[in-house]
């Protein structure tokens, strides 16, 4: 990789590769709720990834040479390889374009390796997105453009911006990019969402409202993801979840946990290996929750109800729970009911 005369933002990239130290820009990569990266000890996340681009890409920040593109064969086996996930993400594409769209902004759906196999734009900005290569079989893996936000997003497997001259390569230091990840039932990292604009006269303030409403929407697909994997599972939100939409698990008719999102294993503290066995619902809900008393008050209601409604008979009333009869006496010993 060699120094490209003329050019200041890549001067600039490779003086900070050069001095090794984080003080090539103020402005570390963004997560989506506007917080940077400035507490970092050593290096903020944007110099990380811009050493990236330079020492293990070898990238040289002044190339003028477009992102990669797939063949329309090769487009449509990346699309296949999405399956459901590609199916579920459509809905979320139209309402984020509805959104983002009359503000000369495009939205893009990336798969693992970085590819873009779905956009939307305004026709009338067709011409410009496509020549800045944020088009459909485009490759923004970070191997291939440095520091960008789908490239840096699927790397680093978090919601951020990069804003600008926050990118690696001079060519793509007029766009601002927004993008989160999307894992599947598996928690494991399957896509990208991504917004991006080519207008100079986007304010940080709206950056900041595109980069929530981006998270959010890929919260939603993973939800919707979820739920249509475990269709014939009962889904249940976490405690404690606050915003987070996707902080599922999926309980059988026994009451055992047989599936979580990434977000949920984050919450309920769950090992890759800990859903290899049957695991209670009841027991990682309570111990992961604060309010365990009042989970089981919720429970305890619901049985009783439930009961009532059968005359208490235990088999008719774990019929209308959807659980086995066995698992009903077992809930109603823990909870300490009295018949």
């Amino acid at each position: 990789m060699g120094r490209s005369p003329g050019n200041a933002h890549s001067d600039r990239v490779l003086d900070a590769l050069t001095k090794g130290d984080a003080k090539s820009d103020d402005r570390p990569a963004s997560s989506a709720d506007g917080k940077s990266d400035k507490g970092t000890p050593a290096i903020s996340a944007l110099a990380a990834s811009w050493r990236r681009s330079g020492h293990l890409h070898a990238l040289d920040p002044a190339t003028p040479k477009l992102p990669a593109r797939l063949t329309a064969a090769e487009i449509a086996d990346a699309r296949v390889r999405l399956g459901r996930l590609l199916a579920i993400a459509q809905a979320s594409l139209d309402r984020l374009f509805l959104a983002v769209g009359g503000v000369g902004c495009s939205v893009l759906l990336a798969d693992a390796s970085g590819t873009v196999v779905e956009r939307r734009g305004a026709r009338g900005d067709d011409a410009t997105f496509e020549s800045w290569g944020l088009w459909t079989g485009a490759v923004w893996s970070e191997r291939h453009e440095g520091t960008n936000a789908i490239g840096t997003c699927l790397v680093e497997k978090r919601p951020l911006t990069i804003d600008r001259d926050q990118h690696y390569l001079a060519r793509n230091a007029r766009l601002f990019c927004t993008t989160a990840p999307i894992f599947d039932e598996h928690g494991q990292l399957r896509a990208a969402l991504d917004v991006s604009s080519c207008r100079t006269d986007l304010t940080e303030g709206f950056g900041r409202l595109i980069a929530t409403t981006v998270a959010d929407a890929a919260r939603l697909i993973e939800a919707e993801n979820f739920r249509q994997a475990f269709s014939h599972a009962r889904i249940v939100l976490t405690p404690d979840s606050e915003r987070e939409v996707n902080s599922l698990i999926a309980v059988d008719r026994n009451d055992l946990v047989i599936g979580a999102t990434r977000a949920a294993r984050r919450v309920l503290n769950l090992s890759p290996s800990a859903l290899a066995r049957p695991v209670p619902a009841g027991d990682l809900i309570r111990d992961a929750s604060t309010e365990g008393d009042d989970i089981d008050a919720a429970e305890r209601a619901v049985l009783k109800r439930a009961l009532a409604r059968a005359d208490g008979n235990v088999s008719k009333a774990a019929k209308e729970l959807d659980m086995s009869r066995a698992t009903l006496h077992r809930k109603m010993k823990r909870l300490g009911f009295e018949r």
